[in-house]
Protein backbone atom coordinates (compact mmCIF):
# COMPACT_ATOMS: atom_id res chain seq x y z
CA UNK A 1 0.00 0.00 0.00
CA UNK A 2 2.78 2.39 0.94
CA UNK A 3 4.80 1.56 -2.20
CA UNK A 4 1.86 2.15 -4.53
CA UNK A 5 0.95 5.38 -2.77
CA UNK A 6 4.57 6.58 -2.84
CA UNK A 7 4.81 5.86 -6.57
CA UNK A 8 1.56 7.65 -7.37
CA UNK A 9 2.49 10.63 -5.17
CA UNK A 10 5.92 11.09 -6.77
CA UNK A 11 4.61 10.72 -10.31
CA UNK A 12 1.93 13.32 -9.60
CA UNK A 13 4.49 15.62 -7.95
CA UNK A 14 6.85 15.34 -10.92
CA UNK A 15 4.02 16.04 -13.35
CA UNK A 16 3.00 19.15 -11.42
CA UNK A 17 6.55 20.53 -11.38
CA UNK A 18 6.95 19.79 -15.10
CA UNK A 19 3.62 21.41 -15.98
CA UNK A 20 4.60 24.50 -13.99
CA UNK A 21 7.86 24.62 -15.96
CA UNK A 22 10.36 24.03 -13.16
CA UNK A 23 11.55 20.49 -13.93
CA UNK A 24 15.34 20.24 -13.59
CA UNK A 25 15.75 23.68 -12.05
CA UNK A 26 18.39 24.02 -9.35
CA UNK A 27 16.19 26.24 -7.18
CA UNK A 28 12.43 25.77 -7.20
CA UNK A 29 10.23 28.67 -6.00
CA UNK A 30 8.56 28.14 -2.64
CA UNK A 31 5.03 28.29 -4.05
CA UNK A 32 5.89 25.49 -6.50
CA UNK A 33 7.29 23.43 -3.61
CA UNK A 34 4.06 24.05 -1.71
CA UNK A 35 1.90 22.84 -4.59
CA UNK A 36 4.19 19.85 -5.09
CA UNK A 37 4.07 19.00 -1.37
CA UNK A 38 0.28 19.04 -1.36
CA UNK A 39 0.24 16.72 -4.37
CA UNK A 40 2.78 14.41 -2.70
CA UNK A 41 0.97 14.32 0.64
CA UNK A 42 -2.51 14.02 -0.83
CA UNK A 43 -2.33 10.30 -1.70
CA UNK A 44 -0.87 9.46 1.72
CA UNK A 45 -3.59 11.39 3.52
CA UNK A 46 -6.11 9.60 1.35
CA UNK A 47 -4.68 6.21 2.33
CA UNK A 48 -4.80 7.15 6.01
CA UNK A 49 -8.44 8.18 5.71
CA UNK A 50 -9.27 5.00 3.79
CA UNK A 51 -7.46 2.83 6.34
CA UNK A 52 -9.28 4.51 9.20
CA UNK A 53 -12.64 4.00 7.52
CA UNK A 54 -11.97 0.45 6.29
CA UNK A 55 -9.96 -1.04 9.16
CA UNK A 56 -10.48 1.37 12.05
CA UNK A 57 -13.21 3.33 13.73
CA UNK A 58 -13.47 5.98 11.04
CA UNK A 59 -12.08 8.55 13.47
CA UNK A 60 -8.61 9.52 12.22
CA UNK A 61 -7.68 11.23 15.49
CA UNK A 62 -8.30 8.06 17.51
CA UNK A 63 -7.09 5.54 14.93
CA UNK A 64 -3.73 7.28 14.48
CA UNK A 65 -3.29 8.47 18.08
CA UNK A 66 -3.30 12.13 17.05
CA UNK A 67 -3.50 13.38 20.63
CA UNK A 68 -1.52 15.94 22.61
CA UNK A 69 -0.80 16.57 26.29
CA UNK A 70 1.02 19.35 28.13
CA UNK A 71 3.97 17.00 28.72
CA UNK A 72 4.51 16.88 24.96
CA UNK A 73 6.13 20.32 25.21
CA UNK A 74 9.28 18.45 26.23
CA UNK A 75 9.49 17.83 22.50
CA UNK A 76 10.70 21.41 22.01
CA UNK A 77 14.08 21.02 23.74
CA UNK A 78 14.29 17.45 22.45
CA UNK A 79 13.86 18.59 18.84
CA UNK A 80 16.33 21.44 19.25
CA UNK A 81 18.94 19.12 20.81
CA UNK A 82 18.39 16.55 18.07
CA UNK A 83 19.06 19.16 15.38
CA UNK A 84 22.03 20.90 17.01
CA UNK A 85 23.70 17.98 18.79
CA UNK A 86 22.45 14.54 17.74
CA UNK A 87 22.65 15.05 13.98
CA UNK A 88 26.11 16.62 14.26
CA UNK A 89 27.51 13.87 16.51
CA UNK A 90 26.06 11.04 14.40
CA UNK A 91 27.21 12.53 11.09
CA UNK A 92 30.73 13.39 12.27
CA UNK A 93 32.24 9.85 11.90
CA UNK A 94 30.88 9.64 8.36
CA UNK A 95 32.45 13.01 7.55
CA UNK A 96 35.81 11.68 8.73
CA UNK A 97 35.51 8.44 6.75
CA UNK A 98 33.86 9.77 3.58
CA UNK A 99 34.36 13.55 3.48
CA UNK A 100 33.46 13.80 -0.20
CA UNK A 101 29.94 12.50 0.49
CA UNK A 102 29.14 13.60 4.03
CA UNK A 103 30.67 17.08 4.01
CA UNK A 104 28.69 19.86 5.68
CA UNK A 105 27.72 21.41 2.33
CA UNK A 106 26.05 18.18 1.20
CA UNK A 107 24.36 17.59 4.55
CA UNK A 108 22.91 21.11 4.60
CA UNK A 109 22.17 21.41 0.87
CA UNK A 110 18.43 20.65 1.03
CA UNK A 111 17.82 23.11 3.88
CA UNK A 112 19.93 25.77 2.17
CA UNK A 113 18.08 25.35 -1.13
CA UNK A 114 14.69 25.59 0.56
CA UNK A 115 15.68 28.72 2.45
CA UNK A 116 17.31 30.38 -0.55
CA UNK A 117 14.16 29.79 -2.63
CA UNK A 118 12.00 31.61 -0.08
CA UNK A 119 12.10 35.36 -0.52
CA UNK A 120 10.13 37.94 1.46
CA UNK A 121 6.65 36.78 2.41
CA UNK A 122 7.31 33.34 0.91
CA UNK A 123 9.24 32.53 4.08
CA UNK A 124 5.88 32.33 5.86
CA UNK A 125 4.71 29.69 3.38
CA UNK A 126 8.00 27.82 3.85
CA UNK A 127 7.44 27.77 7.62
CA UNK A 128 3.91 26.42 7.15
CA UNK A 129 5.15 23.63 4.87
CA UNK A 130 8.31 22.64 6.73
CA UNK A 131 7.46 23.39 10.35
CA UNK A 132 3.73 22.66 10.52
CA UNK A 133 2.49 20.42 7.71
CA UNK A 134 5.47 18.12 7.12
CA UNK A 135 5.81 16.95 10.76
CA UNK A 136 2.10 16.16 11.07
CA UNK A 137 1.86 14.22 7.80
CA UNK A 138 5.17 12.39 8.23
CA UNK A 139 4.48 11.40 11.83
CA UNK A 140 1.07 10.05 10.89
CA UNK A 141 2.57 8.01 8.05
CA UNK A 142 5.86 6.80 9.52
CA UNK A 143 5.02 6.48 13.20
CA UNK A 144 1.26 6.00 13.57
CA UNK A 145 0.84 3.96 10.38
CA UNK A 146 4.09 2.18 9.54
CA UNK A 147 5.74 1.87 12.96
CA UNK A 148 2.50 0.91 14.68
CA UNK A 149 1.71 -1.88 12.23
CA UNK A 150 5.29 -3.15 12.22
CA UNK A 151 5.16 -3.15 16.02
CA UNK A 152 2.09 -5.36 16.02
CA UNK A 153 3.85 -7.84 13.74
CA UNK A 154 7.47 -7.75 14.93
CA UNK A 155 7.67 -5.90 18.24
CA UNK A 156 8.49 -2.32 19.22
CA UNK A 157 12.30 -2.40 18.79
CA UNK A 158 12.25 -3.88 15.31
CA UNK A 159 9.45 -1.51 14.34
CA UNK A 160 11.43 1.53 15.45
CA UNK A 161 14.54 0.47 13.52
CA UNK A 162 12.72 -0.44 10.31
CA UNK A 163 10.47 2.63 10.28
CA UNK A 164 13.48 4.86 11.07
CA UNK A 165 15.48 3.37 8.19
CA UNK A 166 12.42 3.78 5.98
CA UNK A 167 11.96 7.42 7.00
CA UNK A 168 15.62 8.31 6.40
CA UNK A 169 15.86 6.43 3.10
CA UNK A 170 12.74 7.96 1.59
CA UNK A 171 14.32 11.44 1.76
CA UNK A 172 16.73 10.21 -0.95
CA UNK A 173 19.74 12.13 0.37
CA UNK A 174 22.69 9.91 1.31
CA UNK A 175 24.49 12.75 3.08
CA UNK A 176 21.49 13.28 5.37
CA UNK A 177 20.82 9.61 6.05
CA UNK A 178 22.79 9.07 9.32
CA UNK A 179 21.34 12.15 10.99
CA UNK A 180 17.81 11.50 9.79
CA UNK A 181 17.99 7.87 10.88
CA UNK A 182 19.15 8.82 14.38
CA UNK A 183 16.46 11.49 14.63
CA UNK A 184 13.80 9.05 13.43
CA UNK A 185 14.83 6.64 16.19
CA UNK A 186 14.20 9.44 18.69
CA UNK A 187 10.77 10.04 17.15
CA UNK A 188 10.05 6.31 17.18
CA UNK A 189 10.90 6.03 20.87
CA UNK A 190 8.67 9.03 21.61
CA UNK A 191 5.75 7.33 19.89
CA UNK A 192 6.45 3.91 21.41
CA UNK A 193 6.68 5.31 24.95
CA UNK A 194 3.63 7.59 24.82
CA UNK A 195 1.38 5.60 22.43
CA UNK A 196 0.35 8.88 20.77
CA UNK A 197 1.75 11.34 18.26
CA UNK A 198 1.82 14.53 20.34
CA UNK A 199 5.39 14.25 21.56
CA UNK A 200 6.86 13.06 18.25
CA UNK A 201 5.05 15.79 16.28
CA UNK A 202 6.23 18.59 18.57
CA UNK A 203 9.77 17.16 18.55
CA UNK A 204 9.65 17.06 14.74
CA UNK A 205 8.29 20.62 14.60
CA UNK A 206 11.09 21.89 16.85
CA UNK A 207 13.69 19.97 14.81
CA UNK A 208 12.58 21.51 11.50
CA UNK A 209 12.09 24.97 13.00
CA UNK A 210 15.61 24.91 14.43
CA UNK A 211 17.02 24.11 11.00
CA UNK A 212 15.27 27.14 9.49
CA UNK A 213 16.40 29.41 12.33
CA UNK A 214 20.00 28.28 11.87
CA UNK A 215 19.72 28.97 8.14
CA UNK A 216 18.38 32.45 8.83
CA UNK A 217 21.08 33.30 11.36
CA UNK A 218 23.93 32.10 9.17
CA UNK A 219 22.86 34.05 6.09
Amino acid sequence: MWSLTYLIANVCGSVVISVLGYAGDEVTPTWVLAVSALVLWGPFIGVLLWTSKRHGSGNVVNDFSLRFQAADLWGVPLGIASQLVLVVVVTLPFQWLLPSIFNSESVEKRANDLFDAAQGAWIVLLVVIVVVCAPIVEEMVYRAFIQHNLGVAYGARVAILISSFWFAAVHLQLAEFPGLFAFAVVLGICFARTKRLGLSIITHVAFNATALVVMALTR
